[in-house]
């Protein structure tokens, strides 16, 4: 009987295994899809914009009479609030999964971990208003009486704030995996606490914390209703974090919710930026895995 079983497989296995192969196509017809509809409203922008004058222009004004298609403004806009972010998360996100993995006791981290996630949860409209009503006009103001009502700080500073939960959910998953044989071995030499967390846990977890740093950078990338509501819809090329600033990604949405006619240039932008912000995330998630893969084979 086992040797028939092993020569003839099951039928069910079968089936099975179609689901999961359909399941995991599913992802990759997607993001074909996406590719092609952006491409084909990419070429027909560039048909009429020269493509030097999108991706080095400065000037982004697509609705005026005298139209000007130069990217940089969106992209400078989108990195900067981007920077802000992940200067937050990062410190916080780390931060609280170390003590969530090695310090806090199993009552404490039921509590804080609900948090967490609770926080992770609440829809980003809201963390535009209260980025808007409460950060800005109550502790930024106070800060810098010159601060715009629509600034990239204050939307920087709580979009960092709702990417945290990711980064620590993750990057504490990540730590409380590493065998506690290393850290029963790293004490039996005489560490601390604190040298077992720097030289043997955090080494020991870095591909799962630094594939945590890429999902919530990405995540800050492609945020919409945080930077509409906060950052202001003005495209500037420019540094200072208390003007307002206009992402790609609130492009796409103001315009897309616009009257533009469809098979104009301006409507065609849309599918340029689309097809720009998809391209350099998905070359910073291809930057990330490989980093990820170094970072894995780097450890003992």
């Amino acid at each position: 009987m086992s040797d028939l079983l092993r020569g003839r497989p099951r039928h069910a296995e079968r089936v099975i295994m179609g689901v999961l192969v359909a399941a995991a196509s599913v992802s990759i017809a997607t993001t074909i899809g996406i590719m092609a509809s952006l491409l084909v409203g990419t070429i027909a922008f560039l048909r009429e914009v020269p493509i030097v004058e999108f991706l080095l222009g400065t000037q982004w004004t697509p609705l005026f009479d005298d139209a000007q298609y130069g990217v940089l403004p969106l992209v400078s806009g989108t990195l900067v609030i981007t920077a802000i972010a992940v200067a937050v998360a990062i410190p916080l996100g780390l931060g609280s999964a170390i003590y969530l993995s090695e310090y806090a006791s199993g009552t404490v981290r039921g509590i804080l971990k609900p948090v967490l996630e609770v926080l992770a949860g609440i829809p980003t409209v809201v963390f535009g208003f209260f980025a808007l009503q409460f950060v800005t006009t109550t502790l930024l103001r106070a800060a810098f009486p010159g601060i715009e009502v629509f600034n990239a700080l204050s939307a920087g500073l709580v979009m960092g704030i709702m990417i945290m939960p990711m980064v620590a959910s993750l990057g504490e998953d990540a730590m409380s995996a590493v065998p506690s044989g290393l850290r029963d071995g790293s004490y039996a030499l005489g560490a601390s606490r604190r040298q077992t967390v720097i030289r043997v846990v955090i080494p020991a977890a870095m591909s799962g914390i630094v594939a945590a740093f890429v999902l919530a950078i990405s995540r800050a990338i492609g945020e919409t209703m945080i930077v509409t509501v906060a950052a202001g819809l003005r495209p500037r090329m420019t540094l200072n974090p208390l003007e307002g600033m206009q992402t790609m990604t609130s492009y796409i949405a103001a315009a897309g919710s616009g009257d533009l006619s469809t098979g104009s240039v301006a409507y065609q932008s849309i599918f340029a930026v689309g097809f720009l912000l998809f391209a350099m995330t998905l070359l910073m998630n291809v930057a990330g895995i490989r980093l990820v893969r170094r970072t894995r084979r780097a450890l003992p």
